[in-house]
């Protein structure tokens, strides 16, 4: 039987957990035709939550259609524009009348359109002479969507990328597109905070109060304990109570750690499942990490790897620059400590989680992290 904890993408809502009032949320919001900030952690079921969102919607709303574009690889507006270009392709290939309509205004770009030799997708390569062709490009592929005689979601994933883009307008070019649109609800998803927060927060910038906020946590500890015990059931395998509390407080209830977890427990195809054989697996998980986290080493300097070993032996961290720190850590002053957590931050390395009283630092990965700890 397959394996029930999914870690790629979504496969169904009976082996989705929770996350029921955010996606009320999304649903309130995409047939109200409300724009939606969508914020999280990497890894934290983002995309997930996206596309549960979408089969909820084909079979409440089938008149919708839906894409999806993750923008995390682009470098630059003309990787944008090829990417919702891909995407929508992708998205209107089950509607052939979509997908006719859409390749013609494509053509008239004169791309070079190939398709990916191992999984078959479209891809392709649109030459310009200047900028003003890509914006030109750009909105006239936002007005060709809105032109369907058919509503359209369209989910736009790690769009704080757009800050590193070489091009400056970007917020405003966007910004002036996406507004002008009749057909099209928006929902701009990232997993950086504070960069998301400044774009859509910041009365300064083009997109300043456009959209509805919603904020992705981690799930209710009993939620997701009775769905690792119902999954583990339905397929015949028991797991101790006490072993369950374990798997949770380990992964720290990040989406990706939990349910990666529980996939290398269930591969183990142990049908009595105890703390042994959690921590069994939990071993295996570092041991199948080792080679990565040893390349981490090598990319780091020796007061950077020594900080990320103190976050992890801490766990979390919010007093970064406080006194007792730096001296059980050897740190150095408070302007080294900020310095090594802004540079763990920017390789993505480092989680720096904002709330209304403080910052907490973590390690981003949960398994990493443990293996630092034992450093």
């Amino acid at each position: 039987m397959d394996n029930p904890f999914i870690i790629k993408s979504y496969e169904s809502k009976e082996l989705f957990c929770d996350r029921e009032e955010e996606l009320q949320q999304l649903l309130r919001n995409t047939t109200g035709h409300t724009d939606t900030t969508l914020i999280s952690q990497r890894r934290m079921g983002k995309t997930g939550l996206i596309l549960r969102l979408y089969d909820e919607l084909s079979n409440e709303r089938p008149d919708i259609q839906t894409i999806y574009l993750d923008i995390f690889a682009s470098r630059n507006l003309d990787d944008f524009i090829k990417m919702l270009a891909e995407a929508a392709i992708r998205a209107f290939r089950p509607k052939s009348s979509l997908l006719d309509k859409l390749m013609v205004f494509i053509k008239a770009l004169r791309p070079q359109i190939s398709f990916d030799p191992i999984t078959g997708e479209p891809q392709l390569q649109i030459s310009y002479q200047t900028a003003h062709e890509k914006e030109y490009t750009l909105r006239g592929l936002f007005e060709f969507l809105d032109s369907q005689n058919t509503p359209i979601v369209l989910a736009i994933d790690e769009f704080q990328q757009i800050r590193k883009y070489p091009e400056q307008n970007m917020e405003a070019l966007l910004r002036t597109y996406t507004q002008l649109t009749k057909n099209i609800t928006f929902i701009f998803c990232g997993s950086k905070r504070h960069i998301m927060t400044d774009i859509f927060a910041n009365e300064r910038k083009p997109f300043y109060s456009s959209t509805a906020f919603v904020s992705l946590g981690k799930i209710p500890f009993e939620k997701y304990k009775d769905f690792i015990v119902n999954l583990f059931g339905q397929r015949k395998r028991s797991v101790d109570s006490g072993a369950v509390d374990f798997i949770l407080e380990w992964t720290r209830r990040h989406t990706y750690y939990t349910q990666q977890l529980c996939h290398t427990i269930y591969d183990n195809g142990v049908t009595n499942i105890g703390h042994d054989e959690v921590k069994s697996s939990c071993a295996q998980l570092m041991q199948q990490g080792e080679a990565v986290y040893l390349q981490y080493r090598q990319m780091l300097t020796v007061k950077q790897w020594n900080f990320l070993i103190a976050i992890a032996k801490e766990g979390c961290v919010s007093q970064i620059t406080s006194a007792e720190f730096l001296r059980k850590y050897r740190i150095g002053t408070p302007s080294t400590a900020r310095k090594q957590a802004d540079s763990l931050c920017e390789k993505g390395l480092l989680n720096a989680e904002t709330t209304l009283h403080r910052t907490e630092y973590t390690v981003n990965d949960v398994f990493f992290s443990h293996w630092l700890e034992r450093l």
